[in-house]
């Protein structure tokens, strides 16, 4: 799966909840929450103001 801005961390836990650790590490503690899980990634990001296209890097990488 090629993680990008649209994908929602719902779908990301989904297939990949491996990566879930990434998303703890870069401060994004509420991946429980189940408005989280409707969000995307850009949208998650904004709200914690991360960059996103960094974020997509390590998630892909």
């Amino acid at each position: 799966m090629e993680i990008n801005k649209e994908t929602t961390i719902g779908e990301i836990l989904e297939v990949a909840p491996e990566k879930a650790e990434i998303l703890l590490e870069i401060g994004m503690h509420c991946l429980g929450c189940p408005a989280s899980q409707m969000e995307t990634l850009e949208e998650a990001c904004n709200v914690h103001g991360i960059d996103v296209e960094e974020v997509i890097e390590k998630l892909n990488a």
